[in-house]
């Protein structure tokens, strides 16, 4: 396997890259496609957070490369705002970091 990264992508309807009034079940069965299009450009899904009303969704996905997360995208024919790469930033990555001498 190929090394990973994170990366989270964003949609929004104000800006027509999230789909006007979708619904949950909506999103269920166009998940389905998206996750098989993710397996196909080896982006892995670890968490997608949807605010149905404000017509809003935030990716957690991890991947070789950003090329890759956009592939996975385009093949359900998907827009988004960004693709950005990630780090994590939790308690144990902050103080527990090496520092330089």
């Amino acid at each position: 396997m190929r090394p990973m990264k994170f990366f989270i992508d964003t949609h929004d309807a104000a800006k027509e890259t999230f789909p006007p009034g979708l619904t949950p079940v909506q999103f269920d069965g166009f998940f389905a496609q998206y996750e098989e299009a993710c397996a196909e450009e080896e982006v892995v899904i670890l968490r997608v957070h949807v605010a149905y009303e404000a017509g809003r969704a935030f990716c957690f996905t991890m991947a070789p490369n950003a090329d890759c997360v956009r592939r996975a995208h385009e093949r359900v024919s998907l827009p988004f705002d960004s693709i950005c790469e990630v780090k994590t930033a939790t308690p144990g990555d902050t103080f527990f970091r090496p520092h330089a001498a």
